[in-house]
């Protein structure tokens, strides 16, 4: 084996210009194929990135009635569906792979919010203590929430960064008071999410899905809700799971547990469903992997020529050394060892294309996301199987040539010459 691996790259070194020539295609079949695969998986990767965001592996559930959230802001406290206790918060949290259980409020869109005579216009959140944790919070500067502050339903409040940038400019907000619906509130702490994420923007749709124009956030504790808006309103939940390919299944299990708990009349058209971004986001990778999985077929067809050209170029390389196939065989070399000394040198001829191809590939790739800001992950199994083809590619296309000559009769090479 080592002799004929020997032989094959002693040939492919002495005709290097038409060895070349036969592995273009291999190597241009190859190079298509890791480029695109790579665009696909990094594409793939930043559609989940822009859906799914700071990689904080919360799910939310929210309340529907029929096929449309059912909006607090607009609507009456629903009829027949229970606040969340206690004990069923505790069911939640032993589902499988759930890590951590929140209960919050929220107002998407806040009004009545007023500093001085400056309205904000964001969002506001009663929280519990278990929220700032599941969405991956941290304290920038003030303090955060106490234990007391959540038992007593303390009018304190803590702010987004963005918020308070929105309402104080860059002045300390810590201490100052918002009146929400006539209620003061005092500020005593501002957070952001400590794992940022900012989107990828690159058209007019990702602006509207991903731009945040808001004013930022507002969250209070869950039990100082009822003083600014109304008792016996259902909470959201949101659920910290183990990883991202958790998040729909263990959504799916909270939104059903929480419709058989909560809600008391099936006919009502009340029921939890989870904001399932996972299911958005692998919609969107099949729409595009669909698309480019097409190129990856018409990139197949240089493997194609590739393998005729590499099965051309050994039949003109049998030919030439008819005399040397003659000579071995008048002197004991079995049909095995010429065919195999052929599908050897096919096979290298075609492995050194590959590895040339994923070479090009990568830097192609590589360029790419350089040069058009285009996202891409270099695929390693990509890579693997790429070689392993084109070593497959040299044996199939190669086995003509390699039989026509084991096949040679020795008395017949040696006139021929």
């Amino acid at each position: 084996m080592l002799e004929n691996i020997r032989l094959a790259f002693q040939g492919i070194w002495n005709h290097k210009l038409r060895s070349f020539l036969t592995m273009l295609g291999i190597i241009i079949g190859i190079a298509a194929i890791i480029t695109i695969v790579s665009t696909i998986k990094g594409t793939n990767e930043q559609i989940k990135q822009n859906l799914i965001g700071a990689r904080t592996n919360a799910v939310v559930i929210k309340l529907f009635q029929n096929d449309y959230e059912y909006e607090m802001n607009w609507s009456p406290v629903p009829e027949g569906v229970a606040v969340i206790s206690e004990q069923t918060r505790d069911e939640l949290a032993q589902l499988d792979r759930v890590e951590a259980v929140s209960l919050f409020h929220t107002r998407s869109y806040a009004d009545s919010i007023y500093y001085g005579n400056t309205q904000f216009t964001g969002a506001v959140f009663g929280v519990d203590e278990r929220y700032l944790g599941v969405y991956g919070y941290r304290l920038c500067y003030g303090r955060g929430f106490t234990q007391d502050d959540y038992d007593r339903g303390s009018k304190v409040l803590l702010l987004s960064t963005k918020a308070a940038g929105t309402l104080f400019s860059g002045a300390n907000p810590i201490g100052k008071t918002l009146e929400i619906a006539g209620e003061p509130f005092t500020i005593v702490g501002v957070v952001e999410q400590s794992d940022s994420f900012k989107p990828t923007i690159e058209t007019l749709n990702d602006y509207y899905t991903y731009a945040d124009t808001s004013g930022g956030a507002l969250f209070l504790p869950d039990k100082a809700w009822p003083v600014v808006y109304r008792y016996d309103e259902p909470q959201n939940v949101a659920l910290k799971v183990a990883s991202t390919d958790d998040m729909t299944r263990a959504g799916k299990a909270a939104a059903d547990l929480l419709t058989e708990r909560q809600v008391a009349d099936r006919n009502s058209g009340f029921s939890y469903r989870s904001q399932d971004l996972l299911e958005q986001a692998q919609q969107l990778q099949a729409m595009s992997s669909s698309t480019n999985s097409q190129l990856i077929w018409i990139a197949g067809i240089s493997l194609l020529v590739g393998g005729i050209g590499v099965m051309n170029i050994m039949l003109v390389s049998v030919a030439e050394r008819t005399s040397e196939i003659g000579l071995k065989k008048a002197i004991g070399a079995r049909k095995r060892r010429i065919l195999w000394q052929f599908l050897t040198e096919a096979a290298a001829l075609t492995t050194l294309g590959g590895i040339l191809g994923i070479l090009a590939g990568i830097g192609l790739a590589q360029l790419l996301s350089q040069s058009l800001q285009i996202p891409v992950a270099i695929s390693v199994p990509a890579i693997a199987i790429s070689a392993l083809f084109s070593m497959v590619i040299g044996v199939v296309f190669g086995l003509l040539p390699a039989a026509k000559a084991a096949r040679m009769n020795p008395i017949d090479a040696l006139r021929r010459e």
